[in-house]
């Protein structure tokens, strides 16, 4: 699964260092912009964690998916502050060849990590719209924790290898992490990224299709719940849009394109632009899934209506009879979802 197994630095002589080097200019937008995402996405995915972690009782295999998708998000945010310093330094790795390595494992974990959970999601969603009654059996939270964890183990030992691999090296007197857009163009690496991301790309993207199908031809489910279905469907195909498919296409690209003699220094470039630009892309997942949690998991959305209600009623002195108010129009989010 590990697309990027084999890695050593793209920069052996001067003439591929001009062509792949970040410019001022980047290194600023993009360590703006991992500084960023890491605020959004620590907040939201905490706040998820949280609420998850409160709904043990009433737990159902779709919150399930996305409290491990919440963990995996949660796993690789803790570093894009290193990535933010790497660009705020001028392309300058001052941590050394551990955090390099757990850096890039972590990126590689959270991305297919976060493609598995969101296909799991798509699978439950699709027993529970088109096969509502005869699928009660098996979407039981306990299966949703066991399938979730042989994920962990399949997604962290196939990256392993990172870890154990050498992930620095030294160019025009400053460390660079080889994981950080310098991956070797090896046409193993393009096998790796096809076995990776074909497999949940296609089984969520049939998962969806069947239920639009289904619902189209007229399902039985109340209209709020079509709703949800729908909201559901559209987010994580942008999340895929947006996220995912940019990469792997680039990478592919990348791949194939950049170790060709007849390539020019600036078409190089361009290529390690696109994978930066793309590699960044994929990190975004983190901010957007919370929206994923707020449409698609049962009464999260009810639970955070009613938590920042009472904080609203906290802060403004509110009277039990409006505090009882809020109650019930909590109560009434709740049973919208």
């Amino acid at each position: 699964m590990d697309p990027s197994i084999e890695v050593t630095s793209l920069f052996s002589n001067q003439s591929t260092e001009s062509c792949g080097g970040e410019t001022r200019v980047e290194n600023l937008v993009f360590g703006g912009y991992y500084i960023l995402v890491f605020l959004l996405a620590l907040n939201g995915n905490s706040l998820a964690l949280w609420i998850f972690s409160r709904q043990r009782g009433s737990s159902t295999p779709a919150n399930v998916f996305l409290l491990h998708l919440a963990v995996a998000d949660l796993s690789y945010v803790v570093i894009l502050p290193l990535r933010a310093t790497y660009h705020l330094t001028g392309g300058h790795w001052p941590f050394g060849e551990v955090p390099c390595r757990l850096a890039g494992y972590l990126f590689y974990v959270n991305m297919y990590a976060s493609l598995y959970f969101l296909a799991c999601v798509a699978g439950d969603r699709y027993l529970a719209v088109v096969h509502a009654v005869r699928s009660l059996k098996v979407r039981r939270a306990r299966y949703a924790h066991v399938a979730s964890f042989a994920l962990w183990l399949l997604v962290t030992v196939s990256m392993a290898p990172l870890l154990v691999s050498r992930q620095t090296s030294e160019v025009d007197g400053a460390t660079v992490c080889l994981q950080l857009y310098r991956e070797k163009a090896s046409r193993r690496a393009l096998v790796s990224l096809a076995v990776a991301f074909t497999p949940p790309f296609l089984a969520t993207l049939s998962c969806y299709l069947l239920i639009i199908h289904s619902l189209r031809r007229g399902s039985r489910l109340e209209p709020a719940l079509k709703l949800k279905a729908l909201r559901t469907i559209g987010l994580v195909l942008l999340i895929y849009v947006v996220c995912f498919l940019p990469y792997h296409a680039s990478r592919a690209t990348y791949i194939l394109g950049y170790g060709h003699p007849g390539v020019s220094c600036q078409a190089r470039r361009g290529l390690m632009l696109g994978n930066r630009l793309t590699s960044s892309l994929t990190c975004l997942n983190g901010a957007l899934d919370p929206l994923v949690y707020l449409f698609g998991a049962e009464k999260f959305r009810g639970s955070l209506h009613k938590l920042f209600s009472r904080n609203a009623a906290g802060t403004s002195g509110a009277t039990t009879g409006e505090l009882k108010g809020t109650h019930e129009s909590s109560v009434s989010a709740k049973t919208e979802i």
